[in-house]
C-alpha cells in the first residue's frame, strides 16, 4: 500500500503549492523513498539517493497510512512519543499540501 502511494504521487501533485525545490527522504518501515519536489514536478526514487535530504520522515506503515488516507495530522505528542520522527515537521506539512492533503 505504501509503495503504491509513492508510485502514484505524480497523479495528485499540485505544482502551485511548491515554492522552491525540496528533497524528502521517507523511511516507512521497510519502504525507503527519496522524493524531490519542485514547481516543475515530482520525482520519486527508491532508497536514499541523496546524502542529506531537506526533510527526513521516519514512521510506521500504520501511522503513514493514518496521515495519508485518514487525514490525521501529527501533533507534538506524536513527535515526542516517536510515532513519527522528522528534522522538519513544517516541511512535512508542505509535502502534504503539495498533494492536496492539507493547508
Amino acid at each position: 500500500m505504501v509503495e503504491e502511494i509513492f508510485a502514484r504521487l505524480g497523479e495528485s501533485f499540485q505544482a502551485d503549492k511548491v515554492v522552491r525545490p525540496k528533497v524528502y527522504y521517507f523511511s516507512v518501515d521497510d519502504v525507503k523513498r527519496t522524493v524531490a519536489l519542485a514547481p516543475e514536478g515530482v520525482r520519486v526514487d527508491h532508497g536514499k539517493t541523496v546524502d542529506a535530504a531537506d526533510c527526513v520522515c521516519k514512521t510506521s506503515t500504520e501511522f503513514f497510512l493514518k496521515v495519508w488516507q485518514e487525514g490525521y495530522r501529527p501533533g507534538l505528542q506524536d513527535f515526542l512519543s516517536g510515532a513519527i520522527k522528522s528534522n522538519d515537521p513544517f516541511g512535512l506539512q508542505e509535502f502534504l499540501a503539495a498533494f492536496g492533503k492539507g493547508g
